[in-house]
């Protein structure tokens, strides 16, 4: 059981240090819009979510109703319920209710990709270990930028900031330029978004339900012009099964 906790720790070593980085700027975000920091490090220590985090926080510091909250979060993180199906078939009788709900509650996008990925067989170990550094990292990195942010200069704030931006177009940029789907869909977020600032539309739309129908109608394009294979999709899987 050691051995697997420490593999787990091993693999979840870049995912720590790349979360501390991103939520280093969620605690500036957050403590910038008027949050505390102990409020900021609760929200990374119970979420642990991303893109729903700082989402949640564009709606929160925009005054947005509980109602929005919970539907822009409700369409952002639904894929965690979607890959928690996929990776529950992996886990075998060893993974009783609470073991297998700590999982649930760890199981990003990363931890997900790296758990899929493995080889040999899943244990709770293993998967306690994947998720502590993740875990840690998200925490630690908005505490640290909440209480860093106090004795940061505006500049420097406003510069860590765009890092954020900066990641999110690193991670599309390659899909972009490899992908025609990716660039209609993302075209589509884009023209959504400005359609509801720009225009009247943002008088009676607000920047939670903007973010929530530009979503939502970015994600229903995509769907339907670029529909996945299925047959395709599970091929794979159902080789690695015969062997």
């Amino acid at each position: 059981m050691k051995g697997e906790y420490q593999a787990g720790l091993k693999d979840g070593l870049a995912i720590g240090i790349g979360y501390f980085s991103v939520s280093f700027t969620f605690g500036i975000l957050a403590v910038k819009g008027g949050l505390s920091a102990l409020t900021a490090t609760l929200i990374s220590l119970t979420n642990l979510t991303s893109a729903g985090q700082f989402a949640g926080l564009t709606v929160i510091l925009a005054h947005g109703s509980l109602f929005e909250l919970a539907l822009t979060q409700l369409v952002i993180n639904l894929r965690y319920a979607l890959m928690s199906l996929s990776l529950s078939q992996r886990l075998g009788p060893a993974f009783t209710t609470p073991r297998r709900m700590a999982v649930a509650f760890a199981n990003t996008d990363e931890i997900f990709a790296v758990a899929m990925g493995r080889k040999s067989p899943l244990t709770p170990a293993y998967l306690y270990g994947l998720a502590t550094l993740p875990i840690l990292g998200w925490t630690f990195g908005t505490f640290t930028g909440a209480v860093a942010s106090g004795a940061l200069s505006d500049a420097v704030r406003s510069a860590l900031g765009v890092a954020l931006y900066s990641m999110f177009v690193a991670i599309v940029a390659p899909s972009l330029r490899q992908l025609k789907s990716v660039r209609v869909v993302v075209a589509a977020a884009v023209a959504v978004s400005c359609l509801l600032a720009w225009t009247s539309l943002s008088r009676v739309v607000s920047s939670g339900f903007a973010i929530i129908l530009s979503t939502l109608v970015a994600a229903g394009i995509g769907a339907f012009f670029f529909p996945m294979d299925l047959a395709e999709e599970d091929a794979p899987a159902e080789q690695e099964a015969a062997l």
